[in-house]
């Protein structure tokens, strides 16, 4: 935990110091590093077996919780847009 932290202290202290520095390819640098990571996380999730088992409750639980939030953001937004076109006395 520590070491994730000190990790990402020292992480931004660097960028802070390079802050004005023209670094042209540290995007395709972090790109790739990124997907190396999530290549590496396929494998070790691959090679759990309780998460291999339990991917099909692990999948409606996943989809029951997207449904919910993409319903939940939709009805808070129409609630916020009714709100607000009724505070200026336009209709929506």
């Amino acid at each position: 935990m520590f070491t994730v932290i000190g990790l990402m202290l020292g992480g931004m202290g660097i960028g802070f110091l390079l802050r004005k520095q023209q670094l042209p390819r540290i995007h395709g640098i972090i790109t790739a590093l990124i997907w190396v990571l999530l290549f590496l996380l396929g494998i070790e999730v691959g090679s759990n077996k309780q998460i291999i088992e339990g991917l099909a409750t692990l999948g409606v639980e996943a989809l029951t919780l997207t449904i919910a939030a993409v319903l939940g953001s939709c009805l808070t937004a129409w609630i916020l847009w009714k709100i607000l076109y009724k505070r200026k006395g336009d209709e929506a």
